[in-house]
């Protein structure tokens, strides 16, 4: 008997279909090792080895399958080809006393879970990789040791129940930033020109662009007056085309996706958190049930940073592509990864069959699963499709030292939009010469502001993270799911992120007294260094002691200088206990600031905080019609949108009913299946000590 063990019993269920008889396929369900709970299982003095346990919850399945391994010929270790699955492969051979009984023990590796990818693994079986799960080890450790340390630094010092991470606490710091951008902003007025011209019976719109032969800025035109006095000049001016400049243009098909990418894409176009998209996406690679077919693998290993496509897979793109859009939509492409960091995973997240469409399938997948696998499915054979070419125009029109611009786009061919349709908006303009007089049909001023930096979204935020070399393909989804459920940052009802009042605090402490640990730099190089140890160019003991001494040498000294009372702004509320009668002071807990009684704990009581009335939530927009800042506000109908400046400006508008929205987060049964091996598996490669 050949025993093979993965760490999801769906993936078990789905790869038995491709072995033979003498194989039995069993889930390690996720990790089966870990460092202790109780406390830092760290040896500091003795080169940080680890003391790693095995959880309650795991021990039943250690002893089935150290049972199984007893009798088996071989044991095949089949978890994911990250560190992490290679880290898992490790603590299985240490756990179930493999390396001790000296068993035939192989590892094997596939990107997709299909017939031809398990058993070309299974005929080409590596050794396990030891830099790989040198990586891992030394990413837990770090964790470990950042959280198992500073967190009580924070409840002594902020308030209990709070924590800190290596790499959340970096995205925190990234919003809280950019709400301090936002609050610092200050509006500028500006006015565009907008003009309707006129000819042989068709009206088309041009917008002021030059002054006197030079190209006028964004802020140009101030004021009305300015606006105004362009106006005046116009009265009598004709209009006369200039110009008349025509050629093609192209739009390139996007990339198969990457980890990051799918995310983005997801939140832009699904609304689906970071989080969902990938318990989805874990779905689909891991197996769904198709009928006679069994459970079958739908896509790709979707943790990866590579763009990187199979020649089988191209192959399989061209086939269906000439079979089902013809021959002069297909063409031959292959992606660069952008990525430093893009060892660990050979190919971008794609379906395993092409032919398999996302509508023939429909009725096997939820909701979820077929918008996620149709926007995989879609992203991938078109980006096999050639470039989407237009007709562009651009009509220039003189009126004495003014000039007026008129751009037009139409579709020529449409390319890889037949497949991956992006919003494009065509304006086909009227066929003009040099030298047409045109009919003015109106000139219209329009007021704007400039506009505040948009805050974080999760598609924007994972971007930003990826930009900065911050976290890698698999922590992305818990980084925003840690920084949420530790109430450090909320979202409002359009899906951006606003830090809390707890949130900045505890950034604010970090900043100032921990700002190695928050640094983007300094995050940025420990990733590069725990990539180098992943390819064995440096180890991990000597990365982790240069970051261990001086942080914990800093730890020390902040302990003794750092005082509650200069962390917290404790104040008074200017009001006495009406219980015992001692001053009621501000202190900070673990959900923001709140008001209690001086004379703790002997007196425990605490009002509610009345001296700032809750501020007004903040949309990001700017109103229209006065610059101010738009929010949102409660109303007897539920919750609206309103200018900020009320009730001299009472320009309000409605939230956009979204159902995708109110539906995203609803598991259905199905989806439920394996949920524990999902939130097992969800915080892979970034664990952190709360």
């Amino acid at each position: 008997m050949n025993l093979v063990i993965v760490e999801s019993p769906t993936k078990a269920k789905t790869i038995s279909r491709f072995v033979g008889t003498d194989f039995v396929v069993k889930s390690s369900f996720g990790h089966i090792r870990d460092l202790p709970k109780g406390d830092l299982g760290i040896d500091t003095e003795n080169d940080f080895t680890p003391k790693y346990v095995i959880p309650t919850k795991s021990r039943k399945t250690v002893s089935e399958l150290k049972k199984l391994a007893d009798k088996s010929d071989k044991i095949i270790l089949a978890t994911d080809e990250d560190r992490e699955g290679e880290a898992i492969s490790w603590h299985l051979i240490k756990a179930l006393g493999i390396d001790k009984s000296k068993k035939d023990t192989e590892r094997i590796v596939f990107h997709e879970i299909t017939k031809t990818a398990i058993n070309h693994a299974l005929e080409h079986p590596r050794k396990l990789d030891q830099n790989l799960v040198d990586a891992q080890q030394a990413r837990r450790i770090l964790d470990r040791l950042v959280g198992y340390k500073l967190s009580p630094f924070l409840w002594k010092k902020v308030a209990r129940g709070l924590s800190a991470g290596r790499v959340q606490s970096v995205a925190v710091r990234l919003i809280v930033e950019r709400e301090r951008e936002i609050e610092k902003f200050k509006a500028d007025e500006y006015w565009d020109i907008q003009a309707k011209f006129k000819i042989d019976n068709r009206e088309f719109d041009a917008f002021l662009n030059k002054i006197a032969d030079k190209t006028i800025d964004k802020l140009e035109i101030k004021n009305e007056n300015e606006a105004q006095k362009i106006l005046t000049d116009l009265k009598d001016e004709k209009y006369i085309i200039s110009n008349v400049d025509k050629n093609e243009t192209t739009r390139s098909p996007f990339a198969p996706f990457t980890t990051s990418t799918l995310q983005q894409d997801s939140a832009r176009k699904l609304h689906f958190s970071a989080k969902q998209t990938m318990m989805l996406a874990q779905r689909l690679y891991e197996g769904i049930e198709l009928g006679d077919d069994g459970s079958v693998g739908l896509i790709t290993y979707m943790r990866t940073d590579s763009q990187n496509l199979s020649e089988e897979s191209l192959v399989a793109a061209r086939n269906y592509i000439t079979k089902n859009l013809g021959a002069q939509y297909h063409e031959l492409k292959k992606y660069q990864t952008k990525s430093k960091s893009a060892q660990e995973a050979h190919e971008a997240v794609r379906p395993t069959d092409p032919h398999r469409t996302p509508d023939s399938i429909k009725n096997y997948l939820s909701s979820q699963e077929f918008k996620l696998y149709n926007l995989i499915w879609r992203r991938f054979i078109a980006s096999q499709m050639p470039k989407a070419v237009f007709d562009a125009t651009s009509i220039d029109i003189g009126a004495g030292k003014y000039n007026f611009r008129a751009n037009g786009s139409t579709i020529k061919f449409d390319g890889f939009l037949k497949i991956y349709p992006v919003k494009i908006t065509e304006n086909d303009l009227p066929i003009v010469k040099q030298g047409n007089e045109l009919e003015l049909a109106g000139l219209t001023p329009e007021q704007h502001f400039t506009k505040p930096p948009a805050r974080f979204n999760e598609a924007s935020l994972i971007k930003t993270l990826e930009k900065e070399g911050i976290g890698r393909p698999s922590t992305y989804a818990p980084i925003i799911s840690t920084i949420l459920a530790r109430n450090y940052t909320a979202k409002d009802p359009s899906r951006y992120f606003h830090p809390t009042e707890i949130g900045i605090m505890v950034n604010d402490v970090l900043v100032k007294h921990f700002p190695t640990i928050v640094d983007i730099g300094f995050t940025s190089k420990m990733e590069e260094e725990l990539d180098a140890i992943a390819l064995g160019e440096m180890q991990w003991i000597p990365v982790i002691k240069e970051f261990y001494m001086p942080f914990d040498k800093n730890l020390k000294e902040k302990y003794e200088e750092v005082t509650k009372e200069e962390v917290t702004n404790i104040e008074d509320v200017g009001v006495n206990c009406d219980k015992c009668g001692s001053k009621m002071i501000y202190k900070m807990g673990r959900f923001g600031r709140f008001a209690a009684c001086s004379n703790f704990p002997t007196c425990k009581n605490i009002l509610k905080d009345k001296k700032d009335k809750e501020p007004d939530e903040e949309t990001g927009e700017i109103c229209e019609k006065d610059g101010g800042k738009m929010v949102f506000r409660k109303g007897r109908f539920g919750k609206f949108i309103a200018c900020a400046n009320y009730p001299k400006c009472k320009n309000t508008k409605k939230i956009a009913h979204n159902p995708t929205l109110e539906k995203a987060d609803k598991i259905t049964e199905k989806e439920n299946n394996d949920r524990a091996w999902a939130e097992a598996t969800e915080d892979k490669e970034d664990k952190e000590e709360e």
